[in-house]
């Protein structure tokens, strides 16, 4: 049998059906009317209302252990190598999304959780970043959902976390990153690092590969900004970020590009590159891994 001759522009025809299905999907979601529980600014406003009436640090000894949830943060207690500190994080059950704001201290060698309520609290968030340095934790960014997912929230706020008094203190210094989530943040001996992460603006999601530094000693935030023709990780969120001796490497991630033509369809990429930073110059090297292939057996005849 022949094949079958293909009616000349039904490609085209096709394409420009699904784009504008795609628009008018968009359209509907942008225009749509929200329902309270969508209405994300009303939330956080009555989130803040509630936040206003605690007057006192509570401590609960002995709880159970937190909810199912994930993209929390759980760090180490430099005060106490055998506490473990968890904030925040998020619960899809299969038809609503529920983010947390609740604080809990787990004591490794007793197996027993504290939940804590402080006053001036932050926010309720997910996929924010988290690193401990003496008597403090630093918590930078993440997003908050509306239950039916119709909305985002992306935080830009900087905060510290007493681990002497659980006492919370918001941190409102010049140059601290753009709002986003999906970063990773670490910290090399004196100075927190911010990289990548992305901003979803229902139009379109921004991918990041800026640098930011923030110094624990003068309190203040500095952007390191490529150098012309220097080499410099793409854009992306979701990947590995951790120090080793006086290096600090990036491995992998998660980012969207856009397709060129008049689609506008997204396609997803996942990164297996990985990069070292020298944190004394703050140059970038791509780390280039060599595969070897696993030796042939050896056999021996009698």
């Amino acid at each position: 049998m022949g094949k079958k001759t293909k009616k000349p522009g039904k490609g085209k025809e096709k394409t420009e059906k699904k784009t504008a299905k795609a628009e008018e999907k968009r359209a509907r979601r942008e225009s749509k009317k929200l329902s309270p529980e969508d209405d994300i600014d009303a939330i956080l406003l009555n989130i803040q209302k509630e936040e206003a009436k605690k007057k006192e640090i509570h401590v609960e000894e002995n709880v159970p252990a937190p909810s199912p949830r994930s993209n929390c943060s759980l760090s180490i207690n430099p005060l106490k190598e055998t506490e473990l500190v968890l904030y925040g994080g998020e619960f899809y059950n299969g038809s609503k999304t529920f983010v947390y704001g609740d604080l809990y201290r787990y004591d490794v060698e007793k197996q027993e959780w504290k939940l804590i309520s402080s006053p001036n609290s932050p926010p309720p968030r997910s996929a924010h970043q988290a690193v401990a340095w003496k008597n403090y934790l630093y918590i930078f960014g993440g997003e908050f959902t509306s239950p039916n997912q119709e909305r985002f929230h992306h935080y830009k706020d900087f905060w510290a976390l007493d681990l002497k008094t659980n006492q919370w203190e918001q941190l409102n210094y010049k140059g601290c990153p753009s709002p986003r989530s999906g970063h990773r943040m670490i910290l090399y001996k004196h100075k927190i690092i911010v990289f990548g992460g992305f901003y979803d603006t229902l139009r379109e999601v921004r991918y990041y590969n800026d640098l930011h530094v923030f110094d624990l000693d003068q309190y203040k935030w500095q952007e390191i900004k490529p150098t012309p023709g220097c080499m410099w990780p793409s854009a992306r969120s979701g990947f590995q970020f951790f120090v080793y001796q006086d290096e600090i490497y990036l491995y992998g991630g998660y980012s969207k590009e856009v397709s060129s033509d008049k689609s506008g369809s997204e396609k997803g990429n996942v990164h297996s590159d990985m990069w070292s930073l020298d944190p004394k110059t703050w140059e970038w090297n791509k780390v280039y891994i060599l595969m070897f292939s696993p030796p042939l057996p050896c056999v021996h005849h009698l």
